[in-house]
């Protein structure tokens, strides 16, 4: 066997498959023996789970792929030397859960082995920041990810990763210097690996004095090296440069590193260079800044004033969908809330369009007025799917909770810019920042918890609890169904098909696919149809009234729609995985799949038939559909098994009680 990838697999959910799958989808270098194994090296501490369980299903699939359990508390440094203890190869690669192996690495690393069989080889790597900017990764500092080891030369030299901060240091110069004063040390010339950069979370750097560990990581290498001349110069660089990253030396800390460091040259001229530095961008920036409307600069104004009021503990804020009301996960929050912590005030806030839609008894403001930015200047508490208007500054004592609203079949946040079209007049620089400000991020499934953590890079607690608006449809009985169909004028013992298309984001306006007086005609007797158009066209789907036909977008509750259904019928939207929770038939009516996925990619392949990725029966076509509805595929042993795949997959956490965990995560519950 060739080589041997170590990697760690802790701290990097939303990045760690993509990672695996770099390596388990290299293409074969020739037609001998397998020529790579893969160790992830996980903990079974609570953690670590999400990632373990995505190691295990990497290696569940991929007979070159194994999972190992670090013994004890995690530490990279502990989980790279067990993962190499346990390797085959004749190389070692150590790769952490953020970075990709690149297409054709294997291949061109075999290639060059083949001659000379060198101890270490250098790689070829680079970095991609979040917004996808890549730089080269060749700086000079140590980083393992760059350099391939001969197994039998690591184990010979007995070199070793450090535990805690900084502990490739001494591992990495000291092979390097070995080799190169024995004459093995060779290069490839190839970009090989490239490391994707953490804007925040647990593997980004935190300004902190943890990161004076690199003084210490330099004295071993000194003591292991035995004063080798080239330190000094390696010990330089590397200091001098986690000085200059604010994100690792915090600015009160810069004078107390720089002393223990023992860097040349006075601090003050240092600090002199690094003020002058700040300045600039700061005038830099002041440059860019817009005018605001004088309304607005009123309100704000008025609004700074109050962010010297004190903080009531005792309110709570809330909003939906960009303030069209009561509605989603906010709305099943507040009503637990209510229950659990009534000494909590709930205010909604809604835009003056959608004011008449606030029920009878709930306290609302109007956006941007002045209540507004009182309630958004003194609440403790802020709950919503969106985001509140207006930019505010969140406080410190203030509690974000952002519940988002749907699990991500389609590209979200960081994960757009690769399609520019859609963030449009929004920018990704306003998703960070909006970010930012959560302090809790609700997840309705693991999938969601993957793509959360990467698509929002920021320092927030990940809520693995289910979406509370899916409580209701785990928990009610006939009778909301009954009561429903009875409103909306169905007679008993009719199928009805509820169908739900999303947005568009390369279409104007709504634009159905689906004929659906044509579609009740050929079903004959029988069936009734909802239609519900998303929230982004308004209340009508201008779809033909009927006994058959019944338009029901600008019905108030979904769930309750869900309820009355006896099946979904839709193409990409993210009601499919609350549905799920009901355990009645989803067929996916998708007939312009590809140009969907071109304009605004996607996290799964609900075409592919794959159990986990499809929730039914699938139609292409108006005279699939039909067929599908006919024949009776769409209730199918096969459609059958392939949702209850789909429900394992995006349903673990739906029980009922997910708003009561939030409710009891969130607020603070009096004990009876």
């Amino acid at each position: 066997m060739l080589l041997s990838v170590v990697m760690p697999a802790h701290h990097a959910q939303g990045y760690l498959r993509a990672a695996l799958e770099s390596v388990t989808g290299q293409a074969p270098a020739g037609s001998g023996p397998v020529e790579l194994e893969l160790i992830a090296v996980g903990t079974g501490a609570p953690d670590g789970a999400p990632e373990l369980a995505i190691a295990r299903e990497c290696a569940a699939r991929e007979p070159r792929a194994r999972v190992l359990l670090l013994d004890g508390p995690w530490d990279t440094g502990a989980a790279r030397n067990a993962g190499a203890a346990e390797a085959r190869g004749a190389y070692l690669l150590f790769l952490d859960g953020d970075d990709l192996l690149l297409p054709g690495a294997v291949a061109a690393i075999a290639a060059r082995l083949t001659p000379d069989r060198p101890d270490v080889l250098r790689l070829g790597h680079g970095l991609v920041d979040w917004w996808g900017t890549e730089q080269p990764g060749d700086d000079g500092l140590p980083a393992a990810r760059g350099l391939l080891f001969r197994r039998a030369f690591w184990e010979s030299r007995r070199l070793r990763f450090a535990d805690g901060p900084y502990g490739e240091v001494v591992p990495v110069h000291h092979a390097v210097f070995l080799a190169s004063d024995a004459g093995t040390l060779a290069s490839l010339d190839r970009l090989c690996v490239r490391h994707r950069l953490r804007r925040a979370g647990p593997s980004a750097p935190a300004p902190g004095r943890a990161h004076f560990a690199v003084i210490d990581a330099y004295a071993r290498l000194a003591d292991e090296a035995g004063d080798d001349p080239r330190i000094p110069a390696a010990r330089t660089a590397h200091l001098t440069a986690v000085l200059r990253d604010p994100g690792r030396v915090a600015p009160g800390d810069r004078a107390a590193f720089f002393r223990a460091a023992g860097l040349p040259g006075p601090y003050a001229v240092h600090s002199a260079r690094e003020a002058v530095r700040a300045g600039r961008a700061r005038a830099r920036a002041s440059l860019r800044a817009g005018r605001k409307s004088l309304r607005a600069r009123v309100m704000r104004a008025v609004y700074r004033a109050d962010l010297h009021r004190p903080l009531d503990p005792c309110l709570a804020v809330y909003g939906a969908y960009w303030n069209r009301g009561v509605a989603c996960n906010p709305a099943a929050v507040y009503a637990k809330a209510r229950e659990l912590v009534p000494h909590i005030r709930g205010v909604w806030v809604v835009s003056s369009r959608h004011r008449d839609r606030m029920p009878p008894g709930v306290p609302y403001v109007i956006e941007g007025s002045r209540a507004y930015w009182r309630a958004m200047a003194t609440a403790t508490y802020l709950v919503n799917n969106s985001s509140f208007p207006g930019g505010f500054t969140k406080r410190p004592g203030q509690i974000y909770l952002q519940t988002h609203h749907g699990t991500p079949l389609k590209t979200m946040g960081l994960d757009q810019y690769p399609y520019p079209a859609l963030t449009a007049g929004a920018g990704l620089e306003r998703v960070v920042a909006h970010t930012d400000q959560w302090d809790f991020s609700l997840s309705a499934n693991p999938h969601s918890s993957e793509v959360w953590d990467r698509a929002y890079p920021s320092s927030y607690e990940q809520l693995p609890y289910g979406y509370p608006r899916n409580d209701v449809l785990c928990t009610a009985t006939a009778e909301p169904a009954r009561k429903v169909r009875a409103e909306l004028g169905i007679a008993p013992g009719a199928t009805v098909l509820l169908y739900a298309p999303t947005h568009r984001d390369y279409r104007r306006g709504f634009v159905p696919l689906l004929d659906v007086e044509r579609l009740t005609r050929e079903l004959g007797p029988g069936w009734v149809l909802l239609v519900r158009a998303h929230y982004f066209y308004g209340s009508s789907a201008g779809a033909g009234a009927g006994e058959r036909v019944v338009d029901v977008t600008g019905h108030p509750r979904i769930e309750e729609l869900c309820l009355a259904s006896d099946a979904l019928i839709t193409d990409y939207s993210s009601l499919m995985f609350d549905y799920a929770c009901l355990d009645r038939p989803i067929v996916t009516y998708a007939p312009d799949w590809e140009a969907y996925r071109a304009a605004r990619g996607t996290y799964v392949d609900l075409l592919s038939g794959r159990p986990g990725d499809t929730p039914g029966a699938v139609a292409t076509t108006q005279d699939e559909l039909v067929e599908v509805l006919r024949r009776g595929a769409w209730r199918s042993r096969e459609a059958t098994a392939l949702r209850a795949a789909f429900r394992d997959r995006f349903c673990p956490y739906d029980d009922g009680k997910a708003a009561e965990r939030v409710v009891r995560r969130v607020f603070p519950v009096r004990p009876d």
